[in-house]
């Protein structure tokens, strides 16, 4: 995982555990997952979204608000 500070946390729905995520590497992702769409628009969705509800899948991958202490 890079340096940058998490800001979500993912999970490859083939995985059982959870895994802070940077906001490149959920750019990343969001891009080998849906190519067709906007990453910077669709991360920006997934963060108010994961605000709302526990969790949302986007391909094989779910994403969750990351814990704060």
């Amino acid at each position: 995982m890079s340096k940058d500070k998490p800001v979500i946390l993912t999970q490859f729905i083939r995985e059982k555990r959870w895994v802070p995520t940077s906001r490149e590497e959920a750019l990343k992702i969001i891009a080998e997952e849906m190519p067709e769409t906007d990453p910077e628009g669709t991360l920006a969705y997934l963060l108010s979204e994961v605000k709302r509800v526990s969790q949302v899948t986007l391909g094989e991958c779910r994403f969750k608000a990351l814990q704060t202490p």
